[in-house]
């Protein structure tokens, strides 16, 4: 059982095969195992550290800006 705290579904469903994934890795010691799973998805042991960026003023979003017009 895996428990996970905060986020949203998709957040927490990857932090539980993460932390699946970590786990059996340190149970077994197996560099073949950590190997395999680095061959079949990179994301099971290292987390993807992108975030999505705040919104800034003037905008719609984090970069999007209003028109400016000269006339």
């Amino acid at each position: 059982e895996v428990e996970v705290h905060g986020g949203g579904t998709t957040g927490q469903a990857d932090a539980a095969r993460t932390a699946i994934a970590k786990g059996i890795v340190e149970f077994f010691g197996d560099d073949k195992i950590e190997d395999m799973f680095r061959q079949y998805d990179r994301t099971l042991l290292v987390n993807d550290i992108r975030r999505k960026l705040p919104k800034k003023p003037q905008g719609s979003g984090a970069r999007a800006k209003r028109q400016k017009s000269y006339r």
